[in-house]
């Protein structure tokens, strides 16, 4: 009988880690995505963080790379030309959301049966928020939510009637608006920094590793609440009273 006992304590005590890895190193069921992640030698530019480990293909990081990306058919000119900082700080982003294999604590379905998925609540860390909102000062746009509400009469997104072209602040007055908003929430403006390790990065220098790595262990695996610590040495103290 002791033995039922002490693997009964280890499943109570394994189980959460298991759980945590399996949002570990992780594709989303979504349009572009790969089922798993695998190194990619030939992303295109901006991708290029990614190549270890990505879950995008070449082709895919070309056409993130586009005015009118062929992933969705969305201009980023829609309200003209974009400065080419802004465009830069967007396109990062699509890499990013395409390529990462590091969103799985953020990943939600969206659809019945599993069969898509998005990113909801991912923290972008507070440098990345303040330096993309910043390099689109200047850039024109007609919508807050770029999710949604879109004129797709000629085949890519055009602003909708009664919907006028503003400098950015004007839709996106703090940077928290930007990366809250743009994308429906996909991302959260964390007040956190780069240096910390609680938060993401969009953009990240290749040669110095991916430090989203860390970031998404420790959204996996949170540490565990007094309630259950205190549940998990009661349990151990029974086992050992019962042996």
């Amino acid at each position: 009988m002791d033995w039922w006992w002490q693997f009964s304590l280890g499943l109570w005590i394994v189980t959460p880690v298991w759980a945590g890895d399996k949002l570990l190193n992780v594709c989303m069921k979504a349009k572009h995505h790969k089922q798993e992640p695998s190194p990619e030698d030939q992303l295109y530019e901006e991708c290029i963080p990614w190549k270890d480990s990505a879950c995008c293909t070449a082709n895919t990081s070309w056409k993130a790379h586009l005015d009118v990306s062929l992933l969705y058919n969305f201009s980023l000119v829609h309200c003209g030309l974009m400065m080419p900082d802004c465009q830069k700080h967007f396109i990062q982003a699509i890499c990013f959301y395409e390529c990462s294999p590091n969103l799985g604590p953020w990943i939600q379905q969206v659809a019945p049966r599993g069969q898509r998925e998005r990113v909801l609540g991912a923290p972008l860390c507070r440098e990345d928020c303040e330096q993309w909102w910043a390099d689109c000062h200047t850039s024109y746009t007609c919508r807050s939510n770029w999710h949604s509400s879109w004129d797709w009469s000629q085949g890519k997104s055009r602003c909708p009637a009664r919907a006028p072209c503003h400098p950015f602040p004007h839709y996106f007055p703090t940077p928290a608006d930007l990366c809250e908003k743009i994308w429906s929430n996909s991302f959260k403006a964390s007040p956190e920094h780069r240096s910390s390790g609680r938060c993401l990065q969009k953009w990240f220098e290749p040669s110095q590793g991916n430090p989203n790595v860390a970031v998404a262990r420790l959204f996996a695996s949170p540490a565990p609440s007094w309630e259950r610590s205190c549940t998990l040495m009661a349990f151990s103290l029974l086992l050992l009273f019962l042996s």
